[in-house]
């Protein structure tokens, strides 16, 4: 069957004619399919301002606060995926894949969606699946340039599938797939914010070089612990510092940098584009979201690769930039003995700095939001 026809096909079983149009976006987890989702979200809204979005996600993950945030309902299935540390774990987990294809089934039944969109993470499969076998358009985007198995079995019938790089052909039927990049949030995108606001917003001082540490949405336990280490370091070479810890020991790390004027803490930074518009260099993961809002800031970059991430994804990530001479990288397993001198030794290197400055911003993409909102479309009309 053509692409065409699979579209009128999807279009004549719609419950949906003759209305507005409605999209579900499923998945959530971490803030790297989070924060693409919504962005996605608000692109359909602005090319079509009365569409009816509802967000599916997993109970207790942070999504079901993040996106109310942003203005859009959240349903929340009883989902967990498999614990690979604790067998034991994982032995309610048929139990609860059951509950949520039935809480899909009404979710589905009540709100009769022209199209669903999978962002990634466990409760987006329960969700495309269900909406597969009822003859509604799904359709994947995927971050990484390492596709999950769940969106590889999902893909088999998709629509389309949007991708951040070539040679995903790998993963999915190559006449579906899309090359958009990823979505990123239009504060990031779109700012126009001075360094010398950021400065303000965090109560730090615009003299001197400013480095941000953010170790993803839920935080990095090997970037905070050399940070720690040598948190005297940064006070020492004149630098101020803004710490995304996580949740995971952040009291203490907060203790340990009590009283210390030139350090900004918390455990989640919300406002994103005032961090980007104050640091002058970044410490970070290397997530597929991560590594695109840097291209877009245009921040010379030190990169932590998350070791465990599946097929070593995250090292790919950084390599692409390193190669470039775009971003530099420390190992985790070396990340105590050399992030923070390698941080240093940059910060005090302002040719490098342009340089990287240069080569990072040369592969921003900021429309990929717009793009992929224009092709869902198509197959609602």
């Amino acid at each position: 069957m053509t692409e065409e026809n699979k579209k009128n096909e999807v279009n004549t079983n719609s419950p949906f004619s003759g209305r507005g149009r409605r999209i579900i976006i499923a998945g959530g987890g971490t803030g790297g399919h989070i924060f693409p989702a919504i962005a996605i979200a608000n692109a359909l809204r602005q090319e079509h301002p009365g569409i009816d979005i509802l967000f599916v996600g997993a109970k207790g993950k942070m999504e079901m606060e993040k996106v109310p945030q942003a203005g859009y309902e959240i349903e929340g299935l009883d989902i967990s995926g498999l614990n690979r540390h604790s067998l034991a774990k994982n032995i309610t987990l048929p139990y609860k894949l059951i509950k949520s294809f039935l809480q899909v089934r009404k979710i589905l039944h009540v709100f009769k969606p022209d199209a669903v969109v999978g962002v990634g993470g466990y409760s987006s499969f329960p969700v495309l699946r269900y909406a597969q076998t009822k003859g509604i358009a799904t359709f994947i985007h995927e971050s990484n340039s390492f596709a999950g198995k769940s969106n590889i079995l999902l893909g088999k019938k998709a629509i389309k599938i949007f991708v951040s790089t070539d040679g995903m052909e790998k993963f999915f039927p190559k006449e579906k797939l899309m090359v958009t990049g990823n979505p990123v949030r239009q504060t990031i995108a779109r700012s126009k914010l001075s360094r010398h606001e950021g400065h303000i917003f965090f109560g730090l001082d615009r003299s001197k070089k400013t480095v941000l540490a953010v170790g993803g949405s839920l935080g990095s336990g090997s970037i905070n612990e050399a940070i720690a280490l040598h948190i005297d370091a940064f006070e020492k070479n004149g630098l101020q510092l803004i710490w995304q810890t996580g949740k995971t020991n952040a009291a203490s790390y907060k203790e340990i940098v009590a009283g210390r004027e030139n350090i900004w803490i918390n455990e989640f930074i919300k406002e994103m584009d005032m961090a980007y518009a104050a640091a002058d260099i970044v410490i970070s993961r290397a997530g597929a979201m991560s590594v695109t809002e840097l291209c877009v800031a245009g921040k010379p970059t030190v990169f932590v690769p998350y070791p465990f991430a599946s097929e070593n994804h995250q090292t790919s990530n950084a390599m692409s930039l390193v190669r470039k001479d775009a971003a530099l990288m420390v190992k985790d397993d070396e990340v105590k003995e050399k992030l923070v001198t390698t941080v240093i030794d940059l910060s005090k290197n302002e040719l490098l700095q342009q340089k990287m400055r240069d080569n990072i911003k040369a592969l921003a993409i900021d429309n990929a939001d717009k793009i992929i909102a224009k092709e869902i479309l198509k197959y609602c009309e």
